[in-house]
């Protein structure tokens, strides 16, 4: 059993704690305890990395309007493409920072887009949300949620949204749990993929992100909040 478990922990890049490894366990049919899962990798020093997520801070400006958070209101998306979500997070690379932008399907949890570039801007945050419309095709009828950062406030951001006909909500004042998937993302892959690495340039760290998101996270990790299923098996794509 300790090397099967080392097995899934490996491939995993020392991602998975105890309860996706058990998981994964059970996914290929074997009868094992959660507790003793644990138990072995506690015993083996298998620990899942973890990192803690700094956010960036923002200047507000007055001029560009804030919206009311309606997903408050809304029920929980029954299918993907009902409701979206998008942030932006630092990331440091060598001296400096650069920026992730993501926007992702809160169905499925699945990463629909993503822009890693050396500066933030409404340029920068609306090219991934184009990105997003153009792979998904979306209906009318859209719920996008961010933040109040006033790259999805700027007025070439709310036109693309109203080109679309998409329904614009936005984090309560102070209340980034609002926003609490696409944190945990952000959370998810400074922990598994960018603590206690070092990268040089923006070529590696792009090469690497992508690998993530599109050969890992959509395809591969198990999400809790998802049964202990991937994104792509949420969506019924095999």
């Amino acid at each position: 059993m300790l090397l099967k478990i080392r097995k899934i922990y490996d491939n995993s890049k020392g991602r998975y704690g105890s309860p996706r490894v058990y998981q994964t366990l059970r996914r290929e049919g074997l009868i094992v305890g959660e507790n003793r899962v644990a138990k072995i990798m506690r015993e083996w020093g298998m620990k899942a990395r973890s990192a803690r997520v700094y956010r960036r801070l923002r200047k507000l400006r007055d001029d560009l309007k804030a919206l009311p958070n309606y997903r408050l209101e809304a029920a929980k998306p029954t299918a993907e493409n009902q409701q979206w979500s998008s942030d932006v997070t630092y990331i440091k690379l060598g001296k400096k920072y650069v920026f992730l932008a993501v926007v992702l399907d809160l169905y499925s949890r699945r990463i629909i887009s993503w822009r890693l570039g050396e500066s933030l801007s409404a340029n920068f945050a609306r090219a991934t949300l184009r990105d997003a419309f153009t792979t998904r095709q979306p209906d009318s009828d859209l719920l996008f949620h961010t933040d109040r950062g006033i790259e999805y406030r700027a007025h070439k951001t709310q036109a693309l949204l109203r080109q679309y006909q998409v329904k614009h909500s936005m984090n309560r004042p102070g209340q980034c749990t609002d926003n609490a998937e696409v944190e945990s993302f952000f959370k998810t892959l400074k922990g598994e993929l960018l603590h206690a690495t070092s990268f040089v340039t923006m070529r590696q760290l792009r090469k690497h992100i992508k690998a993530y998101i599109e050969g890992f996270y959509n395809t591969q990790r198990l999400h809790s909040g998802l049964g202990y299923r991937t994104p792509l098996e949420f969506e019924g794509i095999n």
